[in-house]
């Protein structure tokens, strides 16, 4: 029965998940669950020790990876994520998620001029 156990935590994903507190909680996930399904698995399993952080729905739970927000539809095994190992995500209360690349979108225009200055600068 200990291999079968051992077996299936190996076709799972563990998420050390990481409140912006520092409180952290393991969850086991399946490569097929997308963010949005993570979100509402903790909403519905809220560890009691992160009960002064708890929140009122799960649609506002979002996942932090590597710097980038999740989108709900994102799953586990798009991500790549391998299977048996413990990752690291982020969670934080956002109504909103920001727009697409707007980041990358901001760090090309900054690459994209040598000079000190861009041509929207003004001296008075």
């Amino acid at each position: 029965m200990c291999f079968c156990l051992f077996s299936r935590e190996r076709e799972r994903i563990n998420l050390r998940l990481i409140l912006v507190s520092g409180k952290t909680k393991e969850f086991l996930f399946s490569p097929s669950d997308s963010a949005g399904d993570i979100a509402q698995t903790v909403f519905d399993n809220w560890p009691e020790d992160w009960e002064s952080e708890a929140v009122s729905k799960a649609e506002i739970l979002r996942l932090i990876y590597q710097g980038r927000f999740l989108h709900c539809n994102v799953t586990l095994g798009a991500l790549g994520l391998p299977l048996g190992k413990t990752t690291v995500m982020h969670l934080v209360p956002r109504d909103n998620l920001p727009e697409p690349n707007s980041q990358d979108q901001r760090q090309k225009s900054k690459g994209a001029s040598s000079r000190c200055c861009s041509t929207t600068c003004c001296i008075l």
